[in-house]
C-alpha cells in the first residue's frame, strides 16, 4: 500500500524549520532521532507548536529508516503535512480522553508499519485522559509494541497522570515569545507596530497569534480591559455594565474564527459533492472546531485577565522602576501601592479558576467585585 503524493519533499532542515521559538525542544527531538524510545510528553500550550513538533519528529524517525535520499525527503514530507500512513493521531471527540480512546490507541500501537520501519502514534489532550483511560495507556506504554513510538501531548501533567508521564521523555514547549511571534507576523506582511499588539495578545500561540492579525478589533478590546480600573466605583451597577460589555466584546472576537470554520465546512461539502459524505471526517471537523470555540473563547479570558493585571501593575508602581512600589507611595498595610498589588494577586487566581470550566459572567462579577478603582 502507498500513501498519495504528498508536498515537495523535505530534507532534515527543512522539516524542522517550520518549529520557530521551541529551539530546546527541536534540539532534544532530533538528538533522539537516532535512538529513540518507546514514548515522549510534549508539555506546553495550544498554538506553542506541539503538534508541529511531533509531525516533525515522526517525519524524522520514518526517514531515518531509509537510505534512500528521495524516500526519506516523501517520509518528511508526508509526515510534516499530517499525511503519512505510519502517522497515526488520536484525539478525544469530547472534552476528555476516554477509554475506548485508550483502547484505540493500543490498537494502532500494535498495528504493523506500512512503509517505514516504525509507527508514530500521536495523542493530543493526554492531560484530559480520565483515569481509567490514563491506567489503560499506562499498561500500553509499560508493554510497547517494538515498532510503536507514543507521543503524548498535553497542556499540563495533573497529579494523577504523573506515573504515565515518568514512563515518557518529557519534552517542554512552552509559549513563544512576543519578539518571536512579532518577527513571524511581520514575516506574515503584518505591519509591525499591529504585530507587536498582536502578539502581546496571543499569549505565546502562533496559531492565536496569526487569527488576531486578521482581528482589527483586538486592539480595543485590549484598551476596554485597561480601563475597568478606572471604570470600578466599588458598585455592583458599574461591575455589571462592566460584565456585560467585557464578554459582548469576548462574543464579538470569535468572528474571525466563525469565518475560517465557515469556509472549511464549504470546502468539506464540496469534497462530499465529489467523494460522498461517507468517511469525509464532519463529524470530526465539528467537534474539532467547537473545541476550538471553547479554547478561543478561554484564550480571550485570560488575555483580558492578563491585560487586567499589567494595569494594576502600572498603576501599583507607576515610574516603572521595577522595585515594587513606586518610591513616593505609602508602603504600609493600607498604602495604596499594597492595595493595587493585591489586586493583582486576586486576578491570577481568577485565572487559575478557568481550568474547571467555570461560570464565566460570576466568575468576572466575583472578581470585579474584590477589585479597587484606581482612585
Amino acid at each position: 500500500m502507498t500513501a498519495p503524493d504528498g508536498p515537495a519533499r523535505l530534507d532534515d532542515d527543512g522539516l524542522w524549520a517550520g518549529m520557530p521559538g521551541q529551539p530546546a525542544a527541536v534540539a532534544l527531538l532530533r538528538g533522539a532521532v537516532a535512538a529513540p524510545v518507546h514514548a515522549y510528553l510534549l508539555v506546553g500550550p495550544p498554538g506553542a507548536g506541539r503538534s508541529e513538533l511531533a509531525r516533525a519528529f515522526a517525519g524524522a524517525l520514518f526517514a531515518s529508516s531509509t537510505d534512500d535520499g528521495d524516500a526519506a525527503g516523501r517520509h518528511r514530507a508526508l509526515a510534516a503535512a499530517g499525511r503519512h500512513p505510519d502517522l497515526v493521531a488520536i484525539e478525544p471527540e469530547g472534552r476528555a480522553l476516554l477509554v475506548a480512546d485508550a483502547e484505540r490507541i493500543t490498537v494502532e500501537g500494535w498495528r504493523s508499519p506500512i512503509e517505514a520501519r516504525r509507527k508514530v502514534i500521536v495523542v493530543d489532550r493526554f492531560h484530559t485522559a480520565e483515569p481509567a483511560a490514563a491506567a489503560s495507556l499506562l499498561k500500553t506504554i509499560e508493554e510497547p509494541p517494538a515498532s510503536a513510538v507514543f507521543v503524548l501531548l498535553a497542556d499540563e501533567v495533573p497529579d494523577e497522570h504523573v506515573t504515565v508521564a515518568s514512563r515518557c521523555v518529557r519534552v517542554d514547549a512552552g509559549p513563544i515569545a512576543a519578539g518571536v511571534l512579532a518577527s513571524l507576523l511581520e514575516a506574515d506582511g503584518v505591519d509591525p507596530a499591529r504585530a507587536a499588539d498582536v502578539a502581546e495578545a496571543a499569549g505565546g500561540s502562533l496559531d492565536r497569534a496569526r487569527l488576531l492579525a486578521t482581528d482589527p478589533a483586538v486592539v480595543a478590546r485590549r484598551d476596554a480591559w485597561r480601563s475597568v480600573p478606572d471604570r470600578l466605583d466599588g458598585s455592583g451597577a458599574a461591575v455589571a455594565v462592566l460584565v456585560a460589555e467585557l464578554r459582548g466584546l469576548i462574543d464579538d472576537a470569535q468572528a474571525p474564527l466563525e469565518a475560517r470554520h465557515q469556509q472549511e465546512l464549504e470546502e468539506l461539502a464540496e469534497r462530499e459533492e465529489v467523494v460522498g459524505t461517507r468517511g469525509s471526517g464532519r463529524r470530526e471537523l465539528v467537534e474539532r472546531q467547537r473545541r476550538e470555540v471553547r479554547r478561543h473563547r478561554d484564550d480571550e479570558l485570560r488575555f483580558g485577565l492578563a491585560t487586567l493585571s499589567r494595569a494594576y501593575l502600572a498603576r501599583a508602581h507607576p515610574n516603572g522602576n521595577g522595585s515594587g512600589i513606586d518610591a513616593g507611595s505609602d508602603t504600609g498595610p493600607d498604602g495604596d501601592g499594597e492595595r493595587l498589588l493585591a489586586a493583582t494577586a486576586r486576578i491570577t487566581e481568577a485565572t487559575g479558576e478557568l481550568v474547571r470550566n467555570p461560570n464565566e459572567p460570576l466568575l468576572l462579577q466575583a472578581l470585579l467585585l474584590d477589585l479597587p478603582a484606581a482612585d
